[in-house]
């Protein structure tokens, strides 16, 4: 689940082409059609809206409200919330880098190219687990992270709703998933899965520095998502791009528009694993340019390894996050 808010900028965004993506209607009788429409996105890239969700846009206004309340905080109060060790709590501009090999500056001082991160800030918020909980050892478990009361009034009541009405989408959607392979509609609700989730709900904030490919400058450098799927909700801001075959040369980056009251659902990394690779992944990537267990297919053999989904996140944050140690303790 990411939750995407931008800056504002008076300077003109680089000309792509729009991108066309099927709509799923979770509120449709039709499941047939429901199906068809997500196993096509699926083969094709990944990427679908999904509308008639059951949130009411009353609330996904409030959620941004208080988004964009935490966001306007100074850093001294953010950093006072900096994620933790089980990737909880504040992450600040730069400390996610997605993209290495783009996400590039030269530096007139020295003679190697430095690699910087996105230019966003996140929050992260996850289930929440009580710290004497057994389950809190686990990867992702345990107690979040929550701005004080006096700061933020409402703020930890409206994000707690928020995460378990989303959480309820995404099951709605790996129903229509489980159905797509071929799979009991209920495959993806057991307790190993998301009867038990790492559900990670993630507050995005794009500064407004503008993006310049030619810098190595990206609100978010290009990625696929690590995990089973992402809802994205974003703002009336055109930023997030998708790349269907990434391979290709040139690459083709087309925007993907917003649509007011939907979620763009994505697919991630442990999909195309559990799916023994019929949704894959090789044509899916995406990127944000700011302006202004084992589900295998029947098959005579297995395509990936098997990995825990929380030993393959860990590693992913790992990989893409600031070491916490380069942050100063206050």
């Amino acid at each position: 689940m990411e939750f995407h808010g931008n800056g504002n900028s008076a300077e003109a965004a680089p000309i792509f082409a729009e991108t066309h993506l099927n709509c799923i209607d979770l509120s449709s009788p039709y499941i047939h059609k429901s199906v068809s429409l997500l196993k096509q996105a699926c083969l094709d890239c990944g990427f679908f809206y999904v509308i008639n969700h059951g949130i009411s846009q009353e609330f996904m206004d409030e959620v941004f409200a208080q988004s964009k309340m935490f966001f306007d905080l100074p850093l001294s109060e953010k950093m006072k919330l900096l994620r933790n060790e089980k990737h909880r709590g504040y992450t600040p501009i730069l400390d996610e880098l997605l993209d290495p090999e783009h996400q590039v500056h030269d530096d007139p001082l020295i003679v190697y190219h430095l690699a910087v991160g996105d230019y966003k800030e996140g929050y992260y918020i996850g289930v929440e687990v009580p710290e004497d909980d057994p389950e809190a050892a686990k990867p992702f478990n345990g107690p979040n992270v929550w701005p004080a009361s006096d700061i933020l009034p409402g703020w930890r009541e409206t994000m707690e709703k928020y995460h378990s009405e989303a959480l309820e989408v995404a099951r709605a959607v790996a129903r229509i998933i489980a159905l797509a392979l071929d799979l009991d509609a209920n495959f993806f609700d057991k307790p190993e899965m998301l009867g038990t989730p790492i559900a990670v709900l993630r507050l995005l904030h794009y500064e407004g520095h503008v993006s310049d490919i030619s810098k190595g400058i990206y609100g978010a450098g290009a990625h696929s998502d690590y995990g089973l799927i992402t809802l994205l909700a974003t703002d009336d801001v055109v930023g997030l791009q998708i790349c269907k075959d990434k391979d290709s040369k040139p690459q083709k980056w087309e925007y993907v528009p917003p649509l007011k009251g939907a979620f763009i659902v994505n697919l991630g990394d442990m999909l195309e694993r559990w799916s023994n690779c019929v949704f894959k992944l090789h044509s899916l990537w995406s990127r944000v340019m700011t302006v202004l267990l084992s589900v295998y297919q029947h098959a005579s053999r297995k395509k990936t390894l098997p990995i825990r989904c929380g030993a393959y996140l860990s590693q992913r944050y790992i990989d893409t996050h600031a070491d916490l140690s380069t942050y100063k303790k206050v």
